[in-house]
């Protein structure tokens, strides 16, 4: 797949042995380069803050301001005998939501400078939608990661998991990342940074804030339970 950032091409394949940037390799989630190792983090510390909900604007400094997207894909077709579950294309509805989530979020100035999607042909479908509709998408660093796939059918893994490819794959200059997957633990995972019952229907997004210099010390101030839940945006 072809993504742009700004005039420059940008190719992008799935984490972990894929290229980007006119073919120089992808970092691995799993096998870090030498230049992301250092920025891996192992820590989920639990927060007891309340967790915040609230949709006025964030007093935070821009510098400091750190925001996460977590995006549920669009609606896609019934399994048959012939398509594995993997490969389902988008609905009508889905395709039609995918456009309205973008033209949302684009309205509302989330637009991510870094995306991590699943590669499930329903994730990668809804993220191309969205590129073709909103011009601040098709201008993301765009990963695919094979392990968004299985890691929503684990209990209990998602968030840490999610936490640890953002940290390996993000640069401090990024401010905004779209992480795109399925249930059911997309809606695990906001629910645990929140601290906050979330609820993701397809193509619902959960708009997380946190605080820091880094990803690592965004997630590391915030724990679990202490990422201020912005709102859920619906198609």
């Amino acid at each position: 797949m072809i993504t742009m950032r700004g005039s420059r091409p940008l190719y992008c394949h799935s984490g972990g042995g894929g290229v980007c940037s006119g073919g120089a390799p992808a970092p691995s989630l799993f096998s870090p380069s030498p230049n992301h190792t250092a920025r891996r983090t192992q820590c989920l510390s639990v927060s007891t803050a309340v967790p915040e909900v609230s949709d006025q604007p964030s007093a935070l400094p821009l510098s400091l301001r750190r925001r996460l997207i977590l995006l549920r894909h669009a609606a896609s077709r019934l399994s048959d005998r012939l398509t594995k579950d993997h490969d389902r294309p988008l609905s009508k509805a889905g395709r039609n939501d995918a456009i309205s989530i973008s033209n949302k979020l684009q309205q509302m100035g989330w637009i991510p400078e870094l995306i991590l999607s699943s590669d499930a042909a329903r994730t990668k479908e809804t993220l191309q939608i969205m590129q073709e509709n909103a011009q601040g998408f098709s201008e993301a660093e765009v990963y695919f990661m094979p392990s968004f796939y299985p890691i929503a059918a684990m209990d209990g893994q998602t968030a840490e998991h999610l936490q640890k490819a953002i940290c390996e794959y993000s640069r401090d200059e990024i401010l905004t990342v779209m992480c795109m997957g399925h249930n059911r633990g997309w809606e695990e995972a906001a629910s645990i940074f929140s601290g906050a019952v979330v609820e993701l229907k397809t193509c619902n997004a959960a708009l997380l804030e946190s605080k820091g210099k880094s990803w690592e010390e965004a997630f590391a101030q915030a724990g679990l339970g202490g990422w201020r839940l912005h709102e859920v945006v619906t198609p």
